[in-house]
């Protein structure tokens, strides 16, 4: 396939890609994305990706002038342009083009940034991950998917130095999530994950495992728990589209889980199968 890229209606190979200098992205991160992945020119949970993109769009106070239809519609375009089989889409929405002021200017034509890539699913039933705890510094919008994003980048570096797969977010002693996903806990048989507050992403990866749960009788809990609950539960999961949900094995170098491989495997296969057959290729 091809990696391509799109900005504000034109597109052209990635590398080739060009944005303007005094784009709001590039002096102030000002601006909001989301990710998608698929297979076979189908985008999964596309409509779940668009409307948290627009609601982000929303909550930064930034007006896309287009439809989540229109959205899609776009992104369709892009997959069919780059010939797509396993993919990973990104696109994200900057305030606008403007000299750099810190105040909004007083035109602002926001501008929409895509780009396709291959990306090929890690099969996540093969290899348990393992965390790195570090201090949750952010700031207070965690659940606005802003491109503002170095204390995740710092978090992951510092996972990446400790040889470990993903970094796990600690705030006042309990977690919150990973520097890229959500995290999940199961334990006696219960699925928790911390509530969907400021201080979390709605990942809808989170979202589609507590359907999945509930749709399986698993009993759900969204609540906070802290870093010894999760070194003592049962199973722990890391939730993202880019890898669906993947059990952990270490925290900080001590063993963690795999004393509930029969739910974990249960729920995990029911997504993949989920994620299978709404990718499978139209006739």
């Amino acid at each position: 396939m091809k990696t391509l890229g799109y900005y504000n209606g034109k597109i052209s190979p990635l590398q080739e890609l060009m944005i303007p200098a005094n784009d709001r992205c590039v002096y102030y991160g000002d601006g909001v994305y989301d990710a998608a992945y698929g297979r076979c020119g189908n985008i999964f949970a596309a409509d779940e990706h668009i409307e948290r993109f627009m609601n982000s769009c929303r909550m930064l106070s930034i007006t896309p002038g287009f439809s989540n239809s229109e959205l899609k519609a776009v992104l369709y375009r892009l997959v069919e342009e780059a010939e797509a089989d396993d993919f990973c889409l990104y696109w994200q929405m900057s305030r606008a083009t403007a000299m750099r002021k810190h105040s909004f200017p007083d035109e602002s034509k926001p501008n929409l940034l895509i780009t396709i890539r291959p990306h090929e699913m890690l099969d996540v039933s093969k290899k348990r991950l393992s965390l790195h705890s570090v201090e949750d510094n952010r700031y207070f919008y965690c659940n606005i998917k802003t491109i503002n994003l170095i204390p995740n980048v710092f978090a992951a570096e510092a996972a990446k130095r400790a040889d470990c797969d993903e970094a796990v977010f600690v705030r006042n002693g309990y977690v919150t999530e990973g520097s890229h996903s959500n995290i999940a806990i199961i334990k006696d048989g219960k699925f928790i994950t911390a509530p969907l507050t400021n201080l979390i992403l709605p990942g809808t990866t989170r979202a589609h495992y507590i359907a999945i749960c509930n749709s399986f009788g698993i009993p759900v809990l969204e609540k906070a728990f802290t870093l010894s609950e999760l070194e003592q539960a049962d199973e722990v999961m890391v939730m993202a589209s880019s890898i669906h949900g993947a059990a952990c094995s270490s925290v900080n170098g001590k063993p963690i889980g795999g004393k509930a491989p029969d739910i974990y495997k249960a729920i995990s296969s029911e997504y993949r199968k989920k994620f299978i057959s709404e990718t499978e290729r139209r006739m």
